[in-house]
C-alpha cells in the first residue's frame, strides 16, 4: 500500500513538473511572439514615418521645380496645375539620408510628366498617349512628337508608375498604330537614303523594354495582342539593317549609321572614313575634324567635290557609312531573347504547338545573334568590343575594325549576353571603366576611351563628350556584370557604381536641378543642350540598379543592394506597385540609438504584411508574392 502511494506521489510529481515546463514554454513562446510583435510595430512605426516625409519630400519639391521660370512648357495635359495630385498618386516614393539622391530622384520625375502627352493620332482616329524626348514637335521625330531613339529608357524609368496606361499606349502607337507604317518624314533632319516607318527611324531595344514592363505588370490578355506586332517589328529591323554580304566578316550582323545610333560623329567611324578610298577620300587625318566633328562640319563636306560627284554617298555632308556597332547587335539579341522569354511564357501559360515553336525558334536566334556577335567584335589583344565597318557598305572600307574603345562596348552586359561560364574572358574590359585612361574622367563618364588621340569631349560629337543616354546603358551594364557575373562583390565595386551615380546626380545641380543632352567630363559643371530633357533614365537607376529591385514573370521578386556600407544611414524606397501588390522598403543601420551599437536591418512589406528582414544589407533577398 505504502509503495503504491509513492508511486501516485512520485506520478504527480512528475505530471506537475511537466506541466510547470509546458507553462514555461508557451509564456516563453508569448514573450517572444510579443518581443516579435512588438518590434514589428517598430518598424512599422518608421515605415510610416518614412513613407510621410517621402510625400511631403516629394510634394516641396514640386511646388520648387513648378516654379522655375525658364523652363520648357509640358508637353502634355500634366503641369503646375494638376503635376503634384498624379506624382504623388502615381510614382515610387523614395527617401534617404543621401538628400542629392532623394531630390534628383524627384526631379527627374517631375520631368518625365512633362513628357507624357495625350495625342490625337489624325492617321489611326484616336488618341494615343506617346513620351516625348525633345519638347515640341522635332523635325526628326514621329508626327506624334515621340522618337525611338530613347524608347526603351523611357520604358525603364515610365514603367514604375502605378497606372500601366501611359507604356500600354505608348507601345501601341509604335508597334500597332501610325508610326509602325507611316514612313519618316524626309526633311532637312532626316539624312539617309532609307525609306523606313516611323517606328524604326532610330536604333532601339524597344521589345526588351516592353518585357521590362510586363515584368512589373503583367497582362496576359495584352501580351497576346501585343506579341506578333512585338514579332513584326524586330523583323523589320532584321530586313533592313543586317549586312547582307555572303562573304563578308560581317554578314548577317546589325548595322546602323552611327547618327541614327544616336551618337553622331563617332571615333569608330572617324577610323573606318580615313581608311576608305573613293568619295572618302576626303577624310583624312589632318582633314576629319574639319569635315567630320560636329553638324557645322558637315557643311563643308557638302561643298566637296566628292559630295557632288556620289550623291549617295552622302546626305547634306553626312557619309552614309554604316557601321556594325556592339549597341545594335546588343540592342536586338535584347528584343530576340525578349520574344524568346514572352512564348516561354506563353507556352508555359497556354501550352500550343504554334507557342512552343516560337518559342525554339527565338531561343535559337538570339544564341546565333549572341555567339556571331561575340566571335566577330570582341577582340583578345584590346579587351574590348569593338565596332566594324558594315561588310556590304556601298561606298567605303568594308569590314574594317576601328580598335578604339568606345562606351557602347559594354552595352552587352546590359542584356546579360555574355553566357556565364565565359566571364572571365569579358571582364577584363571592365578595366577601362575605372581607368583614366579609359571612360573614366574627374566629372563623369566619356563615351570614348581617353588615351586615343582623336579623343575629343568638345566638340558636339559623341567621341569623348559626356552622353546621359550612355551613362543609363553602362551604369546598368554594370550593376549586371557585379550580380550577375562575379562570384564576389567587392566593397570596391560598389563603390564605383556608387560613386558613377553620383557623379552623374551631381551634373544636375542641386540648387536648380535639370538633365541636359551632354556634359563635358572633365569640367561637370551642368548639362548643356535642351533642359529637363528625357533621354536617359534615374528612377529605374535608383530602383533597379542601385537598390537591386529586380522583377520577374513569376509571382515574386528579389533584392539585392550595392550600395556601399556607411555611404546611405537610411534609404526607404516604397509606395511602389508591383504585379498589382504595393511594395515597400526600408533599410536603416540603426533602429534604436538608444541602444548600445547598431542595430541594422533591411525590412520589406508587401501590402503592409512584413515579409523579410535581413540585418545586412549586403544581401540578395528573393520575396514570394504568395
Amino acid at each position: 500500500m505504502k509503495r503504491q502511494h509513492h508511486s501516485v506521489f512520485l506520478k504527480s510529481i512528475v505530471l506537475s513538473c511537466t506541466a510547470f515546463l509546458f507553462l514555461c514554454v508557451l509564456f516563453s513562446c508569448s514573450i517572444n511572439r510579443g518581443l516579435e510583435s512588438n518590434q514589428e510595430l517598430i518598424y512599422l512605426h518608421e515605415l510610416n514615418r518614412l513613407k510621410e516625409a517621402a510625400k511631403n519630400n516629394l510634394v516641396d519639391n514640386i511646388e520648387e521645380f513648378n516654379s522655375y521660370k525658364e523652363r520648357p512648357k509640358s508637353d502634355g495635359p500634366f503641369n503646375e496645375s494638376n503635376n503634384q495630385e498624379f506624382l504623388v498618386n502615381n510614382i515610387p516614393y523614395f527617401e534617404s539620408s543621401n538628400d542629392t539622391l532623394s531630390r534628383v530622384y524627384n526631379y527627374r520625375w517631375w520631368m518625365i510628366s512633362k513628357h507624357l502627352r495625350d495625342y490625337y493620332d489624325p492617321h489611326d482616329l484616336k488618341n494615343y498617349w506617346v513620351i516625348t524626348e525633345f519638347f515640341g514637335y522635332p523635325a526628326w521625330g514621329s508626327l506624334s512628337g515621340a522618337i525611338t531613339c530613347p524608347t526603351a529608357h523611357q520604358f525603364y524609368d515610365v514603367r514604375w508608375l502605378r497606372d500601366p496606361k501611359y507604356l500600354q499606349s505608348y507601345a501601341e502607337y509604335f508597334m500597332l498604330g501610325s508610326a509602325s507604317k507611316l514612313n519618316q518624314r524626309e526633311n532637312g533632319n532626316f539624312l539617309t537614303h532609307l525609306s523606313r516607318p516611323e517606328s524604326v527611324h532610330f536604333s532601339s531595344w524597344m521589345v526588351d523594354g516592353i518585357e521590362s514592363f510586363l515584368k512589373i505588370h503583367p497582362d496576359k490578355t495584352w501580351t497576346q495582342k501585343m506579341l506578333p506586332a512585338m514579332e513584326t517589328h524586330q523583323h523589320l529591323l532584321d530586313s533592313l539593317f543586317t549586312v547582307k554580304n555572303a562573304k563578308a566578316k560581317t554578314d548577317g550582323m546589325y548595322k546602323v549609321l552611327d547618327l541614327y545610333d544616336g551618337m553622331e560623329f563617332s571615333l569608330s567611324a572617324v577610323l573606318g572614313l580615313i581608311e576608305s578610298n573613293g568619295p572618302y577620300d576626303i577624310y583624312t587625318d589632318s582633314t576629319w575634324r574639319d569635315l567630320y566633328l560636329g553638324w557645322e562640319t558637315t557643311d563643308e563636306a557638302a561643298k566637296t567635290k566628292a559630295a557632288k560627284n556620289f550623291p549617295l554617298a552622302f546626305t547634306k555632308g553626312y557619309p552614309d557609312f554604316y557601321l556594325v556597332r556592339p549597341s545594335v547587335g546588343s540592342y536586338s539579341f535584347g528584343n530576340t531573347n525578349a520574344l524568346y522569354n514572352l512564348y516561354r511564357l506563353e507556352e508555359q501559360q497556354n501550352p500550343t504547338s504554334e507557342n512552343k515553336r516560337k518559342e525554339a525558334h527565338y531561343k535559337a536566334r538570339a544564341q546565333e545573334i549572341q555567339q556571331k556577335f561575340l566571335r566577330t567584335l570582341w577582340n583578345s589583344e584590346d579587351g574590348f568590343f569593338n565596332t566594324f565597318t558594315a561588310g556590304d557598305n556601298a561606298y567605303g572600307v568594308r569590314d574594317y575594325e576601328a580598335r578604339v574603345g568606345e562606351s557602347v562596348g559594354y552595352t552587352p552586359w546590359y542584356f546579360n549576353m555574355i553566357p556565364a561560364e565565359d566571364n572571365k574572358k569579358y571582364e577584363v574590359a571592365w578595366a577601362m571603366f575605372t581607368s583614366e585612361k579609359g571612360f573614366n574622367n574627374h566629372k563623369g563618364m566619356t563615351t570614348a576611351e581617353r588615351q586615343h588621340p582623336y579623343y575629343n569631349e568638345q566638340a558636339y560629337a559623341w567621341n569623348g563628350r559626356g552622353w546621359p543616354f550612355q551613362n543609363s546603358v553602362v551604369y546598368k551594364a554594370y550593376s549586371n556584370y557585379l550580380r550577375n557575373y562575379k562570384n564576389q562583390i567587392t566593397a570596391q565595386d560598389k563603390e564605383t557604381l556608387y560613386e558613377q551615380i553620383m557623379k552623374l546626380t551631381r551634373l544636375h545641380d542641386y540648387a536648380h536641378p535639370n538633365i541636359g543632352e551632354w556634359y563635358i567630363p572633365s569640367e561637370g559643371g551642368q548639362f548643356g543642350g535642351q533642359q529637363d530633357y528625357f533621354h536617359s533614365t534615374y528612377p529605374d537607376m535608383i530602383i533597379a540598379d542601385l537598390i537591386g529591385f529586380k522583377g520577374m514573370h513569376s509571382n515574386g521578386f528579389q533584392i539585392q543592394p550595392l550600395i556601399p556600407a556607411g555611404k546611405m544611414d537610411y534609404f526607404y524606397l516604397g509606395n511602389l506597385t508591383y504585379h498589382g501588390k504595393t511594395i515597400d522598403i526600408v533599410w536603416k543601420e540603426d533602429w534604436d540609438e538608444n541602444k548600445f551599437g547598431k542595430q541594422p536591418m533591411l525590412c520589406i512589406w508587401v501590402d503592409h504584411v512584413l515579409k523579410a528582414t535581413s540585418k545586412e544589407l549586403d544581401v540578395k533577398i528573393d520575396v514570394n508574392l504568395d
